[in-house]
């Protein structure tokens, strides 16, 4: 199948900022984008919809687009159906699907849509979420590369591999976290930990993380690599770092769902 960037729009300026940021990445990897809208097969009556035509959607996205990005290969798609059963059926071997983190529906006061969730969950395929408001598109506030999210005790390549790639394509330094808990017995005790123990048990982490990304330090020796430990809960390390770069990339569970209600930056969650 034809290589290509995937985004799902609705009539949300939020969504189109997710646009934006996916033609920027489609003309960074020279790869043609499509834009899809995917409209529900009973949705409100038509006097509710009036003027809503699905198929503009689409029209307008690809116009704002080409028009922004003159040298950009693109082409819509609109379709009737389920949400996130058409999208993720889209996404099928593409090397990115793109969203806003909430579309048109929803509370003004949830930071997550539920379709947004729910391809996080599900899809096969890398997902990445952009933050927006409905006052325009998103932008980097401080951009500082990539950030990598990684379990160093629990490796998962997928991930790694879309983490190192993404700051070889960007031309930027890796940032990979690894966040750690204290042993159970020291977090039980009522006495404070003594440093000389927490040194230690540090250096360990230290140690594995630095085992985990030494052969992919040999495969992308081109990348600047920062090597992060901290004892933080995962979610809120990544959150920290969001506000200072471009992109944060984290395996598929409860810490990229965590993450995403605080992120600053687009997130994208790599099946693990």
């Amino acid at each position: 199948m034809e290589r290509m960037i995937i985004a799902g729009v609705d009539r949300s300026a939020r969504s189109r900022a997710a646009a934006d940021w996916a033609a920027r990445e489609a003309l960074l990897r020279g790869l043609p984008l499509r834009v899809v809208h995917v409209s529900p097969s009973r949705g409100p009556d038509p006097a509710e919809r009036w003027p809503y035509r699905p198929e503009t959607v689409t029209d307008r996205a690809l116009a704002e687009l080409t028009e922004r990005h003159r040298v950009l290969s693109a082409r819509g798609t609109t379709l009737d159906g389920a949400l996130v059963p058409g999208l993720r059926a889209q996404a099928g071997d593409a090397e990115l699907l793109v969203l806003g983190l909430r579309g048109e529906g929803g509370h003004a006061g949830v930071a997550v849509g539920s379709t947004a969730s729910a391809l996080a969950s599900e899809c096969a395929r890398p997902v990445v979420l952009v933050p927006g408001s409905s006052a325009g598109q998103w932008r980097p506030s401080c951009a500082d590369g990539v950030v990598l999210g990684i379990d160093a005790r629990d490796p998962a390549d997928g991930p790694l591999g879309f983490a190192f790639e993404a700051a070889r394509t960007h031309g930027a330094r890796l940032h990979a976290v690894h966040c750690w808990t204290l042993p159970a017995q020291a977090a039980r005790s009522p006495f404070p930990v003594l440093e000389e123990d927490r040194a230690t048990w540090e250096d360990e982490e230290v140690q594995a993380l630095s085992d985990v990304l030494r052969p992919w330090r040999g495969k992308y020796p081109d990348v600047d690599v920062l090597e992060d430990v901290r004892l933080l809960p995962p979610a809120e390390a990544l959150a920290h770092t969001s506000g200072n770069t471009e992109l944060v990339v984290v395996g598929r569970g409860t810490t990229a769902l965590a993450l995403l209600r605080h992120a600053q930056c687009p997130v994208a969650v790599v099946p693990v």
